[in-house]
Formats: C-alpha cells, sequence, structure tokens
C-alpha cells in the first residue's frame, strides 16, 4: 500500500500585502510539515490575494507576484505544495496555481474557464487558458512548464483545477482523470453565499468517485477585501467521500486539514471501472523526481460533520451571525479602525446590526485567547468583562417623534450587548432647520403638505452627530438599513443610510426579524440567547418620522415585508416582468391581500419605487455579499440609474394604472 498525508490550508489574507501574505502562507506550510503533511494545497491567488480588483493591471504587480513567489519556494522544503498566484505570460495574465517540489518550481497550471457572473469580475483581469495547450514562462532566470499540466511527481500524479474550473460541464479534470492522476486539487476564492457548503460537498465527492482521484478543495478564509466574505471551506475526498474537512469561519489566521489517502487503492477502484479508461492526448506531463515518505498510518476514515450546526433548522441563521461577524472583526482590524459606532434606534435593523458587532467579538473570543484578540485588533483596548468586548458605542436621538417604548429598547439592548450608550435629542435642530427652510419659502411646513421632507430632515439631522461621535472615536459608523429597504429606496440618504460600512444591507428584512427572534431564544452554538433582544420584536417595524397619532409603520408605508420579499426575488433575481410575478404570486397571496386588484396594486408599487431609487443603492456604503439575490450595483445587480420603467407591463395587471 502506497499511503501519503496529503492537506488543505485556508488562509486570511489582503490584497496587496505582499509580504504579510507571504509570512502567512509559510507559517501555514511549517505548521503542516510538522503535522507531516507531504503534499498541502493552498487557497487560488492566495500570495498577491484575491481582491486586487484593477491593481492586477500593473505591470508592477506581476513583478511583485513573481518576487514573492520566488521567495515563498524555499520555505517547501521536504514539501510538495501546490500555490495560487498571478502569471503575466505573452502580454496577458493568467490566474495560476504553481507547484514547487522541494523548494524548485516544477511549473504553473493555468486557470481554463473564468468566473465572471455576480461577484466575480476574472475576465476583466484574467485570460481563458486553452484547454490542451501548453508553452513555458521564465521565473527566476529559469524557463518552467506553464498551461494545461499534469504532473508526475516521483510516480504519484497531480492535477489542478482552479475554483470555476470544477463548476463547470466541460472541466479539466475529465481529461486529467484519464491522464491517470491520483490527486486533484481545487484551489479556491469562492464566496459565502447561504448553504453554498452542500453544493462543494456535493462537486468535491463526487469529483473524488466519478473521476477515480483523491479530491482536496481549499478556500481563502475571512473578509479579504471589503464586501466579499470567504468562509475558509477545506474538504478532502476519497472514492465519493469527504475523509477531512475544516471549520468554517475561522477567526484563526488560518486553517488546515489534512488525511492519509491509499493511493494504490485509488488506482484499484480505476481498474475495476469498467467505463475509466486512461489517455495523455492533450495533457502535457511534467515529470520530476521525488522521494515520497510512505507513511505506515492507515487511511483516514470519513469525516464527520465539524460542526453541529452544520445541520438541522437553523442552518441559515448560523452562517448569518458567523459570516457577519467574521466580516466586520476582519474589517475592523484591516481598517484600522477603533471600534464601531452604531445608532440605536430601538428598532430590528439597528439591533441587528450592534447584536453582530458584539457576536464578533464573542465569536473571537470562543476561538482565541484574549491576548491574540488584542494583537489583531492593536489600537483597540478590549474590555474583557463586555458581552461586545469594548468594540461598540451607540446613540439613541430622540425627536419629538420619539417614543418611551424605542428609547428603553435601545437602552437595554446597549446595557445587555455592553456597549457605551449615549442619549441625546435633535428636536431644536429640526426646529432650526424647519424654521430656516420656512423662511427661504415663505411658506409653513406642514405635515399634509410636506410628509417626505418632514420626515427626512429628521433623518438627516441624525447624521451629523453621530458621524461626530466616531470621528471623535475614531471609529466606524455602520449603517443600518436592509434589503428591503433598499429595494424599494425606504431609506433616507445621508440619513439611516450614513455610514461606512452597511453590514446588512444584503439581508432582507422578513429574516432579519426572524433571526433576531431566534437570537432572543436560542442564538449561536457557544453563546446562546440574548434576551433584550426580545423587547424589540414586541415593536412594530416603524420609522417614527410622523408624529404619534398617525400610527405610522413600515408595513403600512408600503406592503407587508415578507410579501415584498417575494416580488423582489421574482422580479430582481428572477428578472420576471410585473405580469409574470403577478402569475407566480397570484395563488397565495390574491386572498392574503384582499384580492388580485389589490396584489396587482402592491407589484406596480413595487416596480416603481425600485425604478425610482436605483440612485440610492448606488451610494449605498459597501455591504457584505451574503447570498445570489445581493442588490449591491458594484458587485451584482446592475440597473439603470434612469430608464422608461415598467410602465407598460402595469397595463397588464389587475387593479388601478396609475396607482
Amino acid at each position: 500500500m502506497r499511503w501519503i498525508r496529503i492537506g488543505a490550508a485556508a488562509v486570511n489574507q489582503t490584497p496587496l500585502d505582499w509580504s504579510g501574505n507571504r509570512v502567512r502562507l509559510i507559517r501555514i506550510v511549517e505548521e503542516a510539515r510538522l503535522a507531516g503533511v507531504q503534499f498541502l494545497c493552498l487557497p487560488e491567488l492566495a500570495l498577491s490575494g484575491y481582491g486586487c480588483e484593477d491593481a492586477f493591471h500593473g505591470l508592477a504587480h506581476s513583478a511583485r507576484a513573481m518576487e514573492s513567489l520566488l521567495e515563498f519556494a524555499p520555505a517547501t522544503k521536504g514539501m510538495v505544495v501546490a500555490v495560487g498566484v498571478p502569471v503575466r505570460m505573452h502580454h496577458g495574465l493568467y490566474n495560476c496555481v504553481c507547484l514547487i517540489a522541494g523548494g524548485k518550481i516544477l511549473g504553473i497550471s493555468a486557470k481554463q474557464n473564468l468566473a465572471g457572473d455576480g461577484i466575480h469580475y476574472e475576465p476583466r483581469w484574467f485570460r481563458p487558458w486553452p484547454a490542451g495547450e501548453c508553452t513555458k514562462v521564465e521565473i527566476g532566470g529559469k524557463e518552467v512548464p506553464f498551461g494545461d499540466l499534469v504532473f508526475d511527481v516521483g510516480g504519484i500524479r497531480i492535477g489542478a483545477e482552479i475554483c470555476e474550473d470544477a463548476w463547470v460541464p466541460t472541466r479539466p479534470g475529465l481529461r486529467m482523470s484519464r491522464a491517470g492522476c491520483d490527486v486533484i486539487i481545487n484551489p479556491s476564492a469562492s464566496h459565502f453565499a447561504f448553504g453554498k457548503t452542500k453544493q462543494r460537498e456535493r462537486i468535491v465527492t463526487e469529483a473524488s468517485r466519478a473521476l477515480g482521484t483523491a479530491y482536496v478543495y481549499s478556500n481563502l478564509l475571512g473578509n479579504e477585501a471589503g464586501r466579499v466574505i470567504y468562509d475558509g471551506e477545506l474538504l478532502i475526498a476519497s472514492n465519493g467521500e469527504i475523509v477531512a474537512r475544516g471549520n468554517r469561519f475561522s477567526f484563526s489566521d488560518h486553517q488546515s486539514t489534512s488525511a492519509i489517502i491509499d493511493v494504490d487503492m485509488i488506482r484499484m477502484r480505476r481498474t475495476r471501472q469498467t467505463s475509466f479508461y486512461t489517455s495523455d492526448a492533450g495533457i502535457h506531463i511534467v515529470e520530476a523526481d521525488w522521494n515520497w515518505k510512505i507513511t505506515h498510518d492507515p487511511p483516514t476514515p470519513p469525516a464527520t460533520q465539524p460542526h453541529g450546526w452544520a445541520g438541522g433548522e437553523h442552518v441559515k441563521e448560523e452562517e448569518f451571525c458567523r459570516a457577519v461577524a467574521l466580516g466586520l472583526f476582519d474589517y475592523l482590524r484591516k481598517s484600522g479602525s477603533r471600534g464601531f459606532v452604531v445608532s440605536l434606534s430601538g428598532g430590528a435593523d439597528s439591533t441587528a446590526v450592534a447584536t453582530l458587532v458584539a457576536l464578533a467579538y464573542q465569536f473571537a473570543r470562543m476561538e482565541l485567547s484574549a491576548e491574540e484578540v488584542q494583537a489583531r485588533l492593536p489600537r483597540l483596548k478590549l474590555d474583557r468583562r463586555s458581552f461586545c468586548g469594548g468594540l461598540l458605542e451607540t446613540a439613541y436621538q430622540a425627536s419629538p417623534n420619539s417614543s418611551e417604548t424605542t428609547r428603553k429598547a435601545a437602552e437595554d439592548v446597549a446595557k445587555a450587548l455592553g456597549a457605551g450608550h449615549h442619549e441625546w435629542n435633535i428636536g431644536k435642530l429640526v426646529e432650526e432647520y424647519t424654521s430656516q427652510v420656512e423662511m427661504a419659502i415663505g411658506e409653513e411646513l406642514t405635515w399634509d403638505k410636506h410628509d417626505i421632507a418632514m420626515q427626512n430632515i429628521q433623518a438627516r439631522v441624525r447624521a451629523p452627530g453621530i458621524w461626530m461621535l466616531a470621528n471623535v472615536r475614531g471609529s466606524l459608523l455602520l449603517a443600518t438599513s436592509n434589503r428591503s429597504e433598499a429595494a424599494v429606496g425606504y431609506a433616507t440618504m445621508d440619513g439611516d443610510t450614513a455610514g461606512g460600512l452597511s453590514p446588512i444591507a444584503g439581508i432582507d428584512k422578513y429574516f432579519l426579524r426572524k433571526w433576531l427572534r431566534w437570537m432572543g431564544t436560542e442564538g449561536p452554538e457557544g453563546i446562546g440567547a440574548v434576551d433584550a433582544v426580545m423587547s424589540v420584536l414586541e415593536i412594530p417595524p416603524t420609522a417614527e418620522l410622523r408624529p404619534a397619532h398617525h400610527k405610522q409603520t413600515d408595513e403600512a408605508d408600503l406592503m407587508p415585508y415578507d410579501l415584498l420579499d417575494a416580488i423582489e426575488r421574482l422580479a430582481i433575481r428572477d428578472h420576471m416582468s410585473p405580469r409574470e410575478v403577478f402569475e407566480n404570486l397570484v395563488h397565495e397571496w390574491a386572498n392574503k391581500v384582499g384580492g388580485e386588484a389589490n396584489l396587482g396594486d402592491y407589484i406596480r408599487k413595487f416596480y416603481r419605487l425600485w425604478v425610482r431609487n436605483q440612485w440610492k443603492r448606488e451610494r449605498y456604503a459597501p455591504s457584505f455579499h451574503l447570498d445570489d439575490a445581493n442588490l449591491d450595483p458594484k458587485t451584482w445587480c446592475r440597473f439603470p440609474i434612469l430608464s422608461g420603467g415598467y410602465e407598460e407591463d402595469f397595463l397588464q395587471l389587475p387593479g388601478a394604472p396609475n396607482s
């Protein structure tokens, strides 16, 4: 039997942090060597960082990548290591993985299928490498093989699919399998989205079965560049089963896992498959001498789930808080800010944002020592006695239309989270602005005639004070608008959208309230419930911008949130016309909203508000990508700021055409 230990590592990198990225990778290699790993797979573009954006175009960037690769290679002494790196060749830039054995660069495999949909823009920077072609590229004064390669290293054949390569029907692994690959690796920069881990598991397990290889998947970790969160998934499969997996959403700089595989058993199973045939056609084999140290330990048995929350009823709730908490923690430490500031209104949105900040500290402390957390946040003096660790400062900014109920709810939440909390009143500022405008136009402003203006001035007057608090503290102001509001523009620009980061702009209001209820009754594994958030859920969602006798609520201003989210998914995610949306919803919703005419009116209202408020979405602070129905125009959902709208389509709906 030929048993070898193969490993995969996830790493939290930063674009353009050449020395930092390299040091972290060297540390991983050293730890893997001590653990007996003989072949290690590192993530996609791990040396440069995946999110370099247009910096990839620079000639100096490519030169630095090669310098970093040459400095990294000697650290692989005694091991075979695959690392992702951008390589410029023939006036084109390629997304590549470099295979290194004992410090010697054996060759460069280039990505053949570029991710160009959704949040990915690889075709803007890279060129796809044609299947079956190979050439040579000069690195450090030596020519090495480059292109569509399989490596025969000491008699063990290794191939590489780079992220998207494995997600397409014509995956390179098919030809690599026919070339007799014993191991296929997949270094990835695969963004987090709800439930995506199940897709990856299917791809990895089925690849190991159908291709007749061991399959190694390694992903990036953390908030690398601002908007995208990587969960650090690590999977090793053999014979259709996961034999090793890593923990996701780690707050460490890196995570790793390894498994012992039986190369001879892999080959025997291929022999037993009557449909399997071998062919080196279209594949260039790079041969290299290498002395594998055959282990006497038995192969690794199938792996169990690393988290108790990986299955069950509340997977999405667990994924949401762990992903956003990690995103916030990394954003804080990489931006160098001295904590977070939130304008706490006593409502669901600001409560959710504040709670997520506290969870960032709690998750970090569950995994790291107090000293390690402090070392990652050197500009902060952490308070170990506080639930939020001293990361959070909040303020309740009352107006004449604010209620004691929301004031008390905000106070209770801040106290439960251990946040520094302030209260002040914006009434006089609102009066002064109102008086100035009344004098300028020679007219008294009234709720009957100037409703929107009277509401918006309150939201906007709140912005300067909370910005000033953030500036004084050197902290990052977090905006509190959610995705449902973004869809219909139910937010005041330069008011409740104020902030440098908008952590919940990628999640809908319906789920957000469901998550808060779970947070108040159960909470994430290892932390538990935060009882104080339940008081917020007793208050109907309201902007509290009109006088109390108006009994203002969000859903009265808009429509039921679950209907709004259903329309949004069909209209925006699925690109349906108003009539198609109506046909999909009429059976479930017509009776709930009082008939087909009312449903038609709600659909018209959604589309009109969507079209009218694209300019607002263009101005939102950066948000986290949480699912593949994102509304962020900079990373996912493009729509013209000016358009003819859907007025002709509205004529096909029941109800009043001009509603």
